[in-house]
């Protein structure tokens, strides 16, 4: 199992309409391609303009597959240019990491 845990700070107060932005144009198009997210989800606390997602593939050779599908989807490739064009986005981190043997592993939601 491969987890791809990802950090997106955006500029302070249009957190919220990045959100709207990617939940019309962004989110069938990636879901379609990587299944759903394990996890979306906004700071309650901390820095009030991040959020994360994390998507679990089987390992890199999926995640691979499935990213390269995903940007060569025209639908994907609008959404990022309406990301870019609007410019709510300072910075993203992602960061790959694997389950420790001794706790057990998320449960993943299958794609539709």
């Amino acid at each position: 199992m491969l987890i791809d845990h990802r950090t997106y700070i955006c500029r302070p107060g249009t957190i919220k309409q990045h959100l709207a932005l990617y939940a019309e144009h962004g989110y069938a198009a990636q879901s379609r391609h990587l299944g759903k997210p394990w996890l979306y989800a906004m700071a309650e606390s901390g820095d009030p303009n991040s959020y994360v997602h994390v998507w679990v593939y089987e390992n890199a050779g999926d995640r691979e597959a499935k990213r390269k599908a995903m940007a060569a989807d025209p639908e994907w490739l609008n959404f990022l240019r309406l990301s870019a064009e609007a410019g709510y986005l300072i910075s993203q981190r992602n960061t790959l990491m694997t389950p420790v043997d001794f706790a057990p592993s998320p449960k993943v939601i299958a794609a539709d």
